[in-house]
């Protein structure tokens, strides 16, 4: 059964927070503060970083930009029902309606909105690695978040990749791509842990 709450009152140790941790889909209206929005994103440029690169960069969604990419989120839900030719013949225009419309209030339930970004220089080698850098940042900020009782959802997909959210976003994708959108906010649920048990992932070597 899913929690409702954390109780942590902001003291949990690093293991309580990486193990208790969950990926978040139902909030509460209430948005984040900027105060503590700032201050959970500014774990994020304590992760490890090869060279020092600090590849990592936020862009936080105002109001006006969250309601153009839910409008675009809505047209998207019902493309991929329209783009299936099966599924389009047996979908009626009330149906494609109800699908838009659900896409667009669930974009729209996510409180806070940051787009996850990261700096694209140098060869094939450093882009890896700071790629890596910039997730290691993304599991900093979550755990800072988690800390506070705030939790959080990294969703990619089409609207993360699409030129009218790098446009709007003002990204230039020649020089930065959008990893994820991270959906921030205070937990309405808390699922239950997911985990197959260590000695299923763990090999030793001599």
């Amino acid at each position: 059964m899913a929690q409702t709450n954390i109780s942590n009152n902001g003291k949990l140790s690093v293991m309580e927070a990486i193990q208790s941790r969950r990926t978040i889909f139902k909030f509460k209206p209430d948005p984040v503060p900027k105060n503590i929005l700032e201050d959970i994103l500014y774990a994020g440029i304590w992760a490890p970083n090869h060279h020092l690169t600090e590849p990592w960069r936020f862009t936080v969604l105002g109001e006006t930009v969250k309601l153009t990419l839910a409008e675009r989120y809505s047209e998207i839900q019902i493309e991929k029902v329209t783009s299936n030719p099966e599924a389009a013949k047996a979908t009626t225009e009330e149906t494609l309606a109800e699908i838009g419309e659900r896409g667009f209030q669930k974009f729209m339930s996510k409180p806070t909105i940051v787009a996850v970004s990261c700096i694209k220089e140098g060869n094939e080698q450093r882009q890896l690695e700071d790629y890596a850098s910039v997730c290691c940042s993304m599991q900093n900020i979550q755990l800072a978040g988690w800390e506070q009782g705030i939790g959080m959802q990294w969703s990619t997909g089409a609207i993360t990749m699409e030129n009218g959210t790098y446009n709007l976003l003002d990204i230039n994708p020649k020089n930065e791509y959008i990893i994820g959108f991270y959906y921030i906010g205070y937990p309405e649920e808390i699922p239950t842990p997911k985990r197959k048990p260590l000695n299923h992932v763990l090999r030793w070597v001599d």
